[in-house]
C-alpha cells in the first residue's frame, strides 16, 4: 500500500508535472486541498474517481479516510498546492501513515515562489549581487525558531521569499529596516500566481505596507524582496554571469581573452 502525494503547482492546471498528472488520472480516490488547488486540475481525474475535499477535515479524520481507502485496495492520491516540501503539512500525515505501515511517494510540484519569480520576470540569484535565496515566513500565530527571526535572516541582505505573511506586513517592514535594509529596496508581491486573477504589485520596502493595503492583499500572496527584484538589474553589465562571458573558460568552451 502506498499513498501518492502530488504537488499541484501554484494554480495554473497546466503547471502540474507529467508524472503527477498521470497519477491523478489513474487514481481511484483523489483527496485535495480545495481551498488552494484549482478545480480545473482535479476535473482531469477519471469520471468514476472518488473526489474528497480536505479543507474542512482535521488531521486524524483525513488520514483515517486515506488509510481506509488504501486498505480497500484503491489507488489514492493526495494533491497539495505548490510543492509539498514547502509549508505543505505533509510530514504529520506521513507520521500517521507509518503507524499503519503504509508507504508514500512524493511527486514534486512548481512552488509559488518560482511561479511568482517567473510572473515578474525575475532571476532570484544575480552574480556579484546575491547568490542566496531564503524561503521563510514572518512570525505570527505560529512562532518561528529563535535563530530564524526575519530580522536575523534579512541581515544577510540576500533575496528573501516570504510565504504566508500578507497579514504581517508591518512586522515584515520593521524587521527589514532593523536588519539595515534601505527603504528603496525593491519588492514584488504576487497574489494568486498563475491564476486568471493574478495580481502583481511592484513596490519597495518603504512603500510595501501602503501598497498592500491599497490593493487589498491579505492572503494568497508571495512576497519577493531584495535587489534581485530590481527590474533594471539584468541590464547592468557588472552583474553578468561568468558562464556566458567570452573570456571565461569552462569544460565546453575555451575563453578568448580581449
Amino acid at each position: 500500500m502506498k499513498l501518492y502525494i502530488i504537488g499541484a503547482g501554484p494554480g495554473d492546471p497546466d503547471l502540474i508535472t507529467v508524472k503527477g498528472l498521470k497519477l491523478l488520472q489513474q487514481a481511484d480516490v483523489v483527496m485535495y486541498t480545495d481551498s488552494l488547488v484549482n478545480d480545473e486540475l482535479i476535473a482531469k481525474a477519471k469520471p468514476e474517481a472518488e473526489v474528497l475535499k480536505s479543507s474542512g477535515m482535521e488531521l486524524v479524520e483525513m488520514v483515517g479516510i486515506i488509510v481506509d481507502r488504501l486498505k480497500q485496495g484503491k489507488m489514492v492520491v493526495r494533491v497539495h498546492t505548490g510543492d509539498p516540501a514547502m509549508f505543505g503539512a505533509t510530514m504529520e500525515q506521513i507520521a500517521l501513515l507509518r503507524k499503519e505501515n503504509i508507504g508514500y511517494e512524493i511527486i514534486p510540484g512548481v512552488s509559488s515562489v518560482f511561479a511568482s519569480a517567473a510572473a515578474v520576470g525575475a532571476e532570484l540569484t544575480i552574480p556579484e549581487l546575491t547568490q542566496t535565496v531564503i524561503l521563510t515566513r514572518a512570525e505570527g500565530r505560529t512562532p518561528v525558531p529563535e535563530l530564524e527571526k526575519l530580522r536575523d535572516l534579512a541581515a544577510h541582505h540576500c533575496t528573501i521569499a516570504l510565504f504566508l505573511s500578507a497579514t504581517l506586513i508591518k512586522k515584515v517592514v520593521s524587521e527589514f529596516v532593523e536588519a539595515g535594509w534601505s527603504k528603496e529596496t525593491p519588492v514584488a508581491v504576487v497574489q494568486r500566481a498563475t491564476w486568471p486573477d493574478q495580481l502583481i504589485v511592484r513596490t519597495t520596502v518603504g512603500k510595501l505596507e501602503e501598497d498592500m493595503r491599497s490593493h487589498g492583499i491579505r492572503s494568497h500572496a508571495m512576497i519577493l524582496a531584495g535587489w534581485a527584484l530590481d527590474p533594471e538589474i539584468h541590464g547592468k553589465e557588472e552583474y553578468r554571469s561568468k558562464l556566458y562571458d567570452k573570456s571565461f573558460t569552462h569544460r565546453f568552451r575555451r575563453g578568448v581573452k580581449p
